[in-house]
């Protein structure tokens, strides 16, 4: 599924417009980003948990020369899901 196909769910499933269900999409996702970037950490009850994980420096190899490079500490995005998310959608 998509970004279009998604929220063309949603709008049908809330019984919004495809317009209105992209508005609130992007206004979501610019939501998400922005906490992030503040440091803070989003929990959302019965779905999941957005945060920021910090990845530690390491020593990496160029693929094209093979010659080791350094790699410096980084942030990125994670999301991990909740319990009771992960058993609405699981197989039992």
């Amino acid at each position: 599924m998509n970004k279009k196909q998604f929220i063309k769910a949603v709008a049908d499933k809330a019984n919004f417009t495809q317009k209105d269900a992209g508005i609130a999409f992007e206004a979501m996702a610019a939501t998400i980003a922005e906490t992030l970037k503040a440091g803070e950490k989003i929990s959302i009850d019965g779905f999941g948990t957005f945060e920021m994980k910090t990845r530690a420096a390491r020593e990496g190899i160029n693929p094209k020369t093979m010659e080791k490079v350094s790699i410096p500490e980084g942030k990125s995005p994670v999301f991990k899901f909740g319990a009771s998310f992960k058993n609405t959608v699981s197989s039992k």
